[in-house]
């Protein structure tokens, strides 16, 4: 236990604290006008000791600007994209509010109201992405040391309004691959694989098997800036995905000539496709004929095709593992989550499938009837 002492000051009677860290070093805290405060303070200092809570006020004395300085630097394992989203916001939105405020000074109460004033302004998922990194950030002071809690926990988000997702039919993707001109037949493989942008531009000729018609994804291409960075796909889901056989012409025309690692879709003078340029040179165009001729129809970016490709492939009949599989989605709990819309959900068909199953006139009853029971005292 520490020790309350009282010393004169030329204010009066004032007392000092002392106590040991729990590191065993010997530090000491004055100024309590009475004993009583300072008898509070001690006990404190003794229970979140105990707990396991205790918090130097040195150690909460590093203002947030610093502490992101630390953050980012050990945030090692984040794929190059992901890294570049969280230093633009920690740059572009935490840091103008909060960079020169104290760990020990951040609130929940704070935060809260930043947030709040961040969503009249911002979309739902601007808002939930801004505290995600700043719940990320003070979640590791909490395990340095530095704070006894995450201020940012609990704090009220603005709810996400999932949109109608846009889906094209198989005329209608065929129809765009049209209007894309050379460049259709990545609209079409895309829109029947359902790989992700960037797993398809590092696709590599040997990462194609024509007889078993397969597509082996093992490799992603991120653009950081102008830089392409190549890795692994989204949550490191090396799979092998089914493509099909109208699609065998136009993959082998693709590899003719070339050696296994070369690319199997290049931009126009060779090299990796990069997504701005090829929406920009004929994607974007197409989508907007393709408005022309459906009017019903949403503008949709090159991600959306990935949709459409689980869609007709839930049409087609696939069930949720095989989806959760081809789209490469960390569980079959995400898949449905993300297409719930898509899985049919006719609760009609169920209760007529097990009348006509369980239908009593199907079933004879026993021939004899079972023996009686006689207790037994």
């Amino acid at each position: 236990m520490g020790s309350v002492t009282p010393y004169e000051t030329g204010g009066g009677k004032r007392y000092r604290v002392r106590y040991r860290l729990p590191d065993h070093s010997q530090t000491d805290k004055r100024g309590f006008k009475t004993k009583r405060d300072a008898e509070l303070f001690l006990a404190s200092v003794e229970v979140t000791k105990a707990r396991g809570e205790f918090v130097s006020a040195s150690q909460s004395k590093i203002t947030l600007g610093e502490w992101a300085d630390l953050w980012l630097a050990n945030q090692v394992q984040l794929k190059p994209s992901t890294r570049l989203g969280y230093e633009t916001i920690v740059r572009a939105a935490i840091m103008p509010r909060w960079a020169n405020v104290s760990l020990a000074n951040l609130t929940h109460a704070g935060i809260q109201n930043w947030l709040t004033e961040v969503s009249a302004t911002a979309a739902p998922s601007t808002t939930r992405s801004y505290h995600r990194v700043m719940s990320m950030m003070l979640k590791y002071a909490v395990r340095d040391g530095r704070l006894s809690r995450n201020p940012a926990d609990g704090v009220k988000l603005p709810r996400i309004v999932k949109g109608r997702r846009p889906y094209l039919t198989h005329a209608q993707v065929q129809h765009l691959a049209h209007l894309a001109g050379d460049d259709g037949e990545v609209v079409l493989f895309l829109a029947y694989t359902g790989l992700r942008w960037g797993e398809m531009a590092a696709l590599r000729v040997k990462d194609l098997d024509m007889l078993r018609r397969r597509v082996n994804v093992d490799q992603a291409v991120t653009e950081v800036g102008r830089e392409l960075v190549y890795g692994t796909p989204k949550n490191h889901s090396r799979r092998s995905v089914p493509f099909p056989s109208f699609l065998t012409e136009m993959l082998a025309h693709h590899c003719e000539g070339k050696a296994g690692d070369d690319f199997v879709f290049t931009a126009p003078h060779g090299g990796a496709l990069r997504n701005r340029n090829w929406r920009r040179r004929s994607f974007e165009p197409a989508m907007a004929q393709l408005l022309d001729a459906y009017p019903e129809l949403e503008r949709m970016t090159p991600h959306d095709l990935r949709h459409t490709a689980a869609s007709l492939a839930i049409s087609a009949g696939a069930n949720v593992k095989a989806v959760q599989k081809m789209l490469g989605h960390a569980s079959a709990a995400m898949t449905l989550d993300v297409y719930a819309d898509l899985f049919d959900d006719d609760l009609d068909a169920v209760g007529e499938a097990l009348s006509a199953a369980g239908d009593p006139g199907k079933w004879s009853p026993p021939l004899t009837q079972p023996a009686a029971v006689t207790n037994i005292h």
